[in-house]
């Protein structure tokens, strides 16, 4: 099969108006492969309670949803409202205004060394702050506070996991041992297939933008839609912003989306960001050129393209592989390869999908850098290194590898544990919490992801489609909003630690389990009771049993399945008896099973357990019934 990364075109015809002897040669010449290059520029907003240089509420903090969110636009993912009407978090910091100087936010500082150690990064022991100075009508000072030349963190490298024809980390090969340490082909494979290093230049600090909206969002006042206007919001100016930047070393787009995934990951399981892309938490500016490799053995560069302000991993891809393609056939009509002052800037259109030409990429130069004057610099000593060091958790990959290796989870199961920062660590209190009332560990945890993946993930599915549906039907719904859960969290999908079951619930679920006092199905109901109250939508019904929010927070189990009948009854004379009355009701059955047909029991299981009406476990049942049928 073919690497969708290289690929082959014919002759280079010679456009009219080029000359040049040298020129037509070269460009008469048989393309023979593209091989994709791409560099990575990552924005990521740190998830601090305030703004990166005044007190004012951040955006990226869930906390100023609650507090200053609109109501009726309902983020049920946070529980908090999804919109914050523009230009209500400023102040004079923000807005520049005269004598307002700014004060280093210390968090965000924590925050973006943890990212950076996470990544591999060396913490500069001394760092210092810069103007960048541009205007647009989004930022406000006239410059940005960033770091030039003395980043925070630097030098650093991340291990691609492998990655599996469907474009998403291969977690069975990561359970076989096949990091990017080694890879499919070696230390720097060139499959495009993961199994590389790629190195991180720098993770510097800087201060968001704010934006222009081109229509008020809600209906708000001087909103009219086709008035010809375009207006400022600030409400994101100052946010701190991490800009990550890679080294050239990825190979085809779907590396470059494992590897935001894999950071998004990273970033949310550190605290550091929420990661809802739709709000902007992470944007993505590939800068991707290729190498042209000619029948006569040249090789070209073509000029490297940035595509700027992605903000979902589909288009990342999509931004990607149109520019594989796009990047020789733009080299066959103008023949310009890359040299300095080639770079352009482009953006994306997810409706046309394509790129287009924004500008031409200004040089460093051009933002004329300068020290900013009233910012002290950043001195870390190795103490408050170390001391931030130790804060950085378990990382994803990791934790799934250890699932795997303790709990004896498929790999996909450890995928999906690991996929959300809350579902994981929720898994984790729940193994804990059943560990504690006396079952084995590993036992555990391999019930635990059962509950997880089956019991809790049917219900917390069934309360996405009723919250995205009363959405719709309130005109609530968030803008913006990816279908496709692989591109970033969707306002409207509910996640099984956001039930309103606790842990430590589930984890005394699992001990009734285990001690035979519940039966699967028993298990199930009494998991329904113990959530919290479901969103309701016009015309939705809930299929699963037990109905959230009609017991109180917090209540014990064992009280509750006791209370409701679903405690299985421990009475061997009733065991008998509902076997012994199965095997009377069928026969046929009983013959099929004494011939051999090992299947056919699992009719007389069933009328068995219709008998019990609840009260016995289909294990015992079965267990009960081989021996009856064995004598």
């Amino acid at each position: 099969m073919a690497d969708p990364n290289t690929i082959g075109c014919g002759a280079v015809p010679e456009p009219s108006g080029r000359s040049g002897r040298g020129a037509m040669s070269l460009r008469s010449a048989m393309i023979r492969a593209v091989q994709l290059i791409v560099g990575m520029e990552v924005h990521v907003e740190l998830a601090t309670r305030s703004k990166m240089f005044s007190r004012v509420a951040s955006p990226a903090h869930p906390e100023t949803y609650s507090r200053h969110g609109v109501p009726g636009h309902q983020d049920s993912r946070h529980g908090v409202p999804g919109h914050i009407e523009p230009n209500t978090l400023i102040d004079p910091v923000v807005l520049a205004l005269p004598g307002a100087l700014p004060v280093m936010n210390l968090a965000a500082v924590e925050l973006s060394m943890m990212v950076g150690l996470a990544l591999g990064c060396s913490v500069a022991p001394y760092s210092k702050w810069d103007r960048k100075s541009y205007f647009y009508a989004d930022l406000p000072k006239n410059y940005q506070i960033s770091q030039y030349d003395l980043p925070l963190c630097f030098d650093g490298r991340v291990s691609l996991p492998p990655i599996g024809t469907d474009g998403r980390i291969d977690f069975e090969a990561l359970a076989r041992g096949a990091d990017a340490a080694t890879g499919p082909r070696g230390p720097q494979s060139e499959t495009g297939r993961g199994g590389r290093d790629i190195g991180i230049i720098r993770a510097h600090l800087e201060e968001d933008a704010g934006k222009l909206l081109h229509e008020m969002p809600g209906g708000s006042a001087g909103g009219r839609a086709g008035d010809g206007c375009s207006y400022a919001d600030y409400n994101r100016a100052g946010t701190p912003l991490l800009e990550i930047v890679t080294q050239p070393d990825f190979r085809s787009a779907e590396e470059c989306v494992v590897f935001a995934q894999m950071l998004r990951n990273i970033c949310r399981f550190l605290g550091a960001s929420e990661g809802v892309m739709q709000r902007g938490h992470m944007r993505f500016e590939p800068n991707i050129n290729c190498i042209l490799t000619l029948d006569d053995g040249r090789t070209i560069r073509t000029p490297i393209v940035e595509v700027k302000n992605l903000n979902s991993f589909k288009s990342l891809k999509g931004a990607i592989e149109f520019e594989l393609r796009e990047q020789p056939l733009r080299w066959q009509r103008d023949g310009i390869e890359f040299a300095p002052g080639t770079k352009t800037t482009r953006g994306w259109d997810d409706v046309t999908l394509a790129t287009f030409v924004q500008r031409e990429k200004e040089e460093a130069h051009d933002y004329r850098y300068f020290p900013d004057p009233d910012l002290p610099p950043v001195v870390v000593s190795e103490e408050w290194r170390d001391r931030v060091a130790a804060r950085v958790p378990e990382l994803p990959l990791s934790r799934a590898r250890r699932f795997i290796a303790d709990y004896a989870l498929s790999p996909k199961e450890a995928a999906a544990l690991t996929e959300e920062r809350d579902d994981c660590l929720f898994y984790e209190a729940v193994i804990d919490a059943a560990a504690d009332r006396g079952v084995e560990r590993s036992r555990a945890g391999r019930i635990a992801a059962n509950f997880m993946l089956q019991n809790g993930l049917k219900r917390a599915n069934e309360r996405s489609r009723a919250i995205a549906l009363s959405a719709k039907q309130t005109g609530t719904a968030a803008e913006d909003s990816e279908a496709d859960s692989r591109h970033g969290p969707m306002d409207h999908q509910a996640l099984v630690s956001g039930l309103g079951i606790g842990p430590e619930q589930i984890g005394g679920i699992i001990a009734l389990r285990e001690a035979g006092k519940l039966s699967a199905a028993g298990a199930d109901e009494l998991f329904g009771i113990l959530c919290g109250p479901e969103p309701s939508a016009e015309g939705f019904a809930y299929e699963t049993p037990g109905r959230g929010g009609s017991e109180p927070a917090g209540a014990e189990p064992e009280e509750v399945a006791t209370r409701r009948g679903l405690i299985i009854v421990i009475d061997d004379a009733a065991l008998d008896a509902w076997c012994d009355a199965a095997i009377a009701a069928e026969p046929a059955s009983v013959a099929a099973f004494k011939e051999g047909k090992a299947a056919a029991l699992g009719r007389i299981v069933g009328t068995a357990m219709k008998l019990a009406a609840g009260k016995a476990d289909a294990k015992t049942v079965r267990e009960r019934l081989e021996r009856k049928l064995a004598g």
